[in-house]
Order: C-alpha cells, then structure tokens, then sequence
C-alpha cells in the first residue's frame, strides 16, 4: 500500500525542518503556525511522493454569539475527514479532526476547514513545530515526593500528638506515612 510509504517518507523529511511559529497576530503579538506555512511546507513533499490530501465536511455546525462590545461573531465546527490517497496505486489512509474558527463575517467555516486541515497535517505527519526538537532531557524537574499533609502526619506522630491509628488518616496517606515514620 504505497499511501503508507509516501506518509513515511515525508515524514521523515519533515522531521528536521518542522514548521515554526513564523506568523504574528496583528492585533494580540503571538506568534503562530498559519496554514499557508503548512501548504508552502507540505506541497512540494505531496508532489514528490505522489500524495493527495482530499478533504470531506461530514458535519457543520454554526453558533451566532455576541462579543463585548455588541457585535456579532459567528462560531463555526467542523467534522471534517482527510483521505489520504496514493496517486500511484489508489490506497488509501482516512483522517478524521475538527476544526473550530470565529469570524465576524463570512470567513469562519474557511478559517474552520483551515484548522481542521492543519491539525490534520501536524497529526499524520508529526511534524515538528520547531526547526530542531529540544532533547528530552534538556529540563529537569524536581518532584515533591510526600505531600504537605502527609508530612504534618508524620510530624504529629512523631511528636505524639496523634498515632497511625488515627481515623482520620487512612488509605494512601497511611501507607505514604507509614514509608517516612
């Protein structure tokens, strides 16, 4: 089934150059991954090991909600599915997603369609979303081992103001509490 070998094999292109947060939002300054990032990453890859990306809207649902200032944005999800078909021999591979957007006029299902496709892509193609991954071992984490309740119990016990009998002690706090005594 070469839909299977074309997903590998871009994959395994996308894996060292990912899609950064190239794009900036005007109005709020974040940064973020545009769809137009993802088709200037993905289409020459797509023509290269002969994949199509045929989208299909299952399901569309529209909510009209008022913003903070009286106007009127529109809410739209979809349920979208993404066949995933080889043009070298028609095998094909099925992604289902949703996509949400809101948009004040007429672009909310676009934006929608846009979000669906996008998460679709990262999913299926696990692409990165930095140039280069971080190592895993790069951030440590120090973990608190006993909680501050338990440790008030072992305090108590010790200074006998209360015994590991007490009721109110019980299941894992007992057994964690009877580890430090």
């Amino acid at each position: 089934m070469e839909v299977y070998k074309s997903i590998a094999a871009i994959i395994g292109e996308m894996a060292s150059t990912g899609i950064g947060k190239d794009s900036k939002n005007k109005s709020q300054g974040w940064q973020f991954r545009g769809i137009d990032a993802v088709y200037n990453a993905l289409a020459p890859l797509l023509a290269k090991h002969e994949l199509l990306i045929l989208p299909r809207i299952k399901n569309r649902t529209v909510t009209e909600k008022l913003t903070k200032s009286g106007g009127t944005v529109f809410y739209v999800t979809v349920d979208a599915e993404f066949d995933f078909v080889s043009a070298k021999d028609g095998s094909k591979h099925t992604v289902q997603t949703i996509g949400e957007a809101m948009d004040s006029g007429d672009k909310a299902t676009n934006k929608a369609m846009s979000i669906a496709l996008k998460y679709a892509a990262f999913q299926s193609f696990f692409i990165p979303t930095e140039a280069t991954m971080s190592d895993a071992d790069a951030e440590a984490y120090e973990i608190q081992q006993t909680s501050e309740a338990v440790n008030s119990w072992v305090d108590a016990i010790k200074n006998n103001q209360t015994t590991i009998d007490d009721p109110n002690l019980t299941g894992k706090i007992k057994d964690q509490v009877r580890s430090l005594i």
